[in-house]
């Protein structure tokens, strides 16, 4: 331990809050006082390094800081966005407080413009710079699971499955909007895992075209479970798909069917609570294995985990694409909705 270069880490969380944040900073802090390395916790994302007042952002990670926090959800360290990252003058004041506290390598838990900020920030300072994906979002490439996906998909399965009570009790139609910014993984997951009528998401609902073209099919089929089957009719849907969201796309349908078709948005009730045991052993494995990248000196990279096994995968090759739904969930939904069709459940 002693030939370790790496005396002092700096971590920050940014961008949006996952669930599990708070356990990837409990296992740097561990794996990092194994190394017997200081760990100075930055508070709101990057602002705590560009505040004029970053002395009074930066904290010295204790044990004692960390011993109770796997389980919670958010980040004690707090986050934001921050587009002063995106100018020069931002880089080199983050950079500048970088150097003046001493810190040697820079850890970063947060989703793309995250990782984007970190590789503009290599061209203003010399250490080492190692992403964490922590975003509900699954969206990076080169990891098979972000932290805190595999909570927001159990958070909204838990509330959809409430939704259905009612729907069922009433026969009624309800429109649920689920996050994901511009990527349909919790649409995909949790429509399929909820026995939702239909998955709408950019992997499988885009033009314009096409959409008043599925807006009539749906009203079809609406009209159908209702008249002959007696049923509810659940449509997951992502957020930012349709203009003016799940809101709007319920009074187009309703206009279509004459039949009320209720919206329900459960925003970032996804990004809270507690993380479930998926994301907080995710998180750990991830911590531990970006001290352990710091100290063997790698730099510029994101921890991933692929096929159950953390690895190191370069930070823009992370960003490059934004990962794909799994052509394996598309084709279940389409194949499910076959066999709804012709009643053969």
């Amino acid at each position: 331990m002693s030939n370790i270069k790496c005396k002092r880490i700096a971590i920050l969380t940014s961008g949006g809050d996952a669930p599990g944040m708070n356990a990837a900073i409990r296992a740097v802090v561990l794996a990092a006082h194994h190394y017997h390395i200081d760990v100075i916790g930055f508070y709101h994302g990057y602002n705590g390094l560009i505040s004029a007042e970053s002395i009074n952002q930066a904290k010295l990670i204790e044990l004692n800081d960390v011993s109770s926090i796997i389980h919670r959800g958010g980040t004690f360290l707090k986050s934001a966005r921050c587009e002063q990252m995106l100018t020069e003058v931002g880089l080199k004041r983050a950079a500048q407080t970088l150097n003046e506290k001493n810190i040697d390598a820079l850890i970063v838990v947060g989703g793309d413009g995250s990782f984007n900020g970190l590789l503009a920030l290599k061209n203003y300072w010399q250490g080492q710079l190692i992403g964490i994906p922590g975003t509900i979002d699954n969206d990076l490439d080169g990891t098979d699971f972000t932290i805190g996906f595999a909570t927001a998909v159990n958070t909204a399965i838990e509330a959809i499955d409430k939704i259905r009570d009612t729907a069922d009790a009433f026969e009624r139609i309800f429109i649920v909007e689920l996050m994901g910014r511009h990527s349909g993984h919790i649409t995909f997951n949790v429509g399929i895992a909820c026995g939702a009528e239909q998955v709408l998401s950019f992997e499988n609902f885009s033009s314009v075209a096409e959409q008043q073209s599925k807006l009539e099919i749906l009203a079809t089929e609406i009209k159908d479970a209702q008249q002959n089957r007696h049923s509810s009719y659940i449509i997951v849907i992502a957020e930012n798909l349709w203009p003016g969201g799940a809101i709007e796309f319920a009074k187009k349908l309703t206009e279509l069917t004459d039949i009320e078709c209720t919206a329900c948005v459960l925003g970032h009730i996804q990004r809270g609570g507690s993380p479930v045991p998926k994301d907080r052993l995710l998180a750990t494995k991830m911590g531990v294995a970006a001290v352990q990248a710091i100290v063997a000196g790698e730099n510029h990279i994101m921890i991933a985990e692929q096929n159950s096994a953390t690895c190191c995968i370069a930070l823009d090759q992370a960003v490059k694409h934004r990962k794909k739904v799994s052509q394996q969930l598309i084709d279940a939904q389409t194949n499910i909705l076959a066999l709804t069709a012709q009643n053969q459940y």
